[in-house]
């Protein structure tokens, strides 16, 4: 506990890291390497079985590898299954699980409300609470203080520290991020705001960023991804015009971008991943939070341009290849990132259930994930030696292992679109598949925006 709550300085001490997936683990291993113990919490038991005995279960950060087991045989980071215990021993406690929208794009609070219940319940006094999991505005002022103060019977106001803190971090790179990116806090007060900032500063070199409050440092995260989100609607927008007027749309984006206040992003196939296809629905969809999502028309448009990309990429197969009944087409890539072995949100299941739309049958390849894996997330990989029954691809992910992919098997495919503009013409096209791209202003890309019209 520090002595004096106004002017709180911890020192290196403990900290529970609530949550060890491809977030939590990351920031448990940036903490206990600027010396503090670290009690990491998680509710898998295999997590933290690996965790204890050494490994690291997230393979996306090369760092872990070294940097789990040095960590651990120092004593300096561990693994419990007991949230509320490791909670009790901490003098910081940081969230990082999942929050998500279901199939009806509603918020899912389910794992918070468990995690907070838990901590809650072992919270002491004196301690700093920061939440890291992108959250709607005025979930830790309002949710998560109500549950903390009910569960632990502690004032946020004079008790304990609460402030929110968003993850500004991208799978394969986590900590060149923390490195770079400056670190926004908001607290419920003053007080909190500075504790925040005084932990920080002890185990980041990022420069620091001061909200106002909790709310606005909510918002702050989900205006990143927003604007992300309608800023690949937007090229989509104009890939599909170059498309209908026979324009190439990346020499169009590439002249506009040189000049400085112009920065358009890529069109692709669809937009995946945790983050930018559900953090709108944030803003959109949160009456429980006392607000109707009014005012936000362009984010919801962008989310259905986005999704609508997949059957945009169908239709611009059909205009080039003919119909796709009873046809196969190969999906390269499920993951929804290249490099990254992940399927949240993959526009993968939408190009695939435009194709079974169609009557086609879909097959995908992915290097990341072996055939028992790819079933298991609802799709059919591609049998040895049936290469030659395919009609057309899409890549999906650009995985650096297609730089090398031998499209020569492909006998029988008439065309590939490479959704992520990730392959090179020539190696496609030495194999006799003709190569398209979202917005190369291709003869038949007219049929196809009549049909999408």
């Amino acid at each position: 506990m520090w002595s004096d709550m106004e002017e709180a300085r911890p020192e290196p001490g403990v900290v529970a890291v609530v949550g060890l997936g491809k977030i939590g683990l990351p920031l448990a291993v940036q903490y206990a390497s600027r010396g503090w113990r670290v009690l990491g919490c998680d509710s898998n038991p295999q997590v933290v079985e690996s965790i204890n005995a050494g490994r690291t279960h997230i393979h996306e950060e090369p760092e872990l590898e070294k940097a789990v087991p040095e960590l651990v045989s120092r004593g300096l980071l561990c693994a419990t299954l007991d949230t509320t215990e490791a909670v009790a021993r901490a003098n910081v406690v940081v969230v990082v699980v999942p929050v998500q929208v279901d199939e009806n794009q509603k918020v899912r609070f389910q794992e918070l409300d468990a995690a907070t219940t838990a901590l809650g319940r072992g919270l002491r006094a004196g301690s700093l609470v920061i939440y890291e999991t992108t959250l709607p505005v005025g979930t830790t002022s309002g949710r998560v203080r109500m549950k903390l103060e009910h569960d632990s019977h502690l004032d946020a106001s004079s008790d304990f520290f609460l402030a929110y803190s968003p993850e500004r971090v991208a799978s394969g790179r986590i900590f060149r991020d923390l490195r770079v990116y400056p670190k926004v806090i908001g607290g419920i007060d003053a007080r909190s705001a500075q504790a925040a900032v005084a932990f920080y500063r002890s185990v980041l070199p990022a420069e620091i960023v001061s909200m106002s409050s909790c709310d606005e440092a909510e918002f702050v995260k989900l205006v990143e991804t927003s604007y992300r989100d309608v800023n690949i609607a937007l090229a989509n927008e104009f890939a599909s015009y170059a498309d209908e007027h026979s324009l190439d749309v990346m020499a169009a984006i590439a002249a506009a971008n040189t000049q400085p206040y112009s920065f358009v992003h890529q069109p692709g196939v669809g937009v995946g991943g945790h983050c930018i296809p559900v953090y709108p629905y944030f803003l959109l969809n949160t009456q429980d939070q006392g607000h109707n999502g009014s005012g936000l028309s362009l984010l919801r448009a962008a989310r259905s341009i986005n999704d609508g990309m997949a059957e945009y990429a169908v239709q611009r197969i059909e205009a080039a290849a003919g119909s796709l009944w009873r046809r196969s087409v190969l999906l390269l890539g499920v993951a929804y990132r290249g490099g990254v072995r992940e399927t949240a949100f993959s526009s993968a299941y939408l190009l695939q259930a435009a194709l079974w739309r169609r009557d086609a049958t879909v097959y995908v390849d992915d290097p990341l994930y072996d055939p028992v894996e790819l079933r298991a997330r609802g799709f059919q990989p591609l049998p040895p030696g049936r290469e030659d029954e395919i009609d057309a691809m899409i890549l999906q992910a650009s995985h650096p292992e297609y730089q090398s992919f031998d499209f020569q098997r492909f006998s029988r495919c008439r065309v590939l679109l490479d959704g992520r503009r990730g392959l090179a013409r020539s190696r496609v096209e030495a194999a006799s598949i003709r190569y398209m791209t979202l917005g190369d202003g291709a003869d038949d890309a007219a049929v196809c925006m009549v049909q999408r019209g």
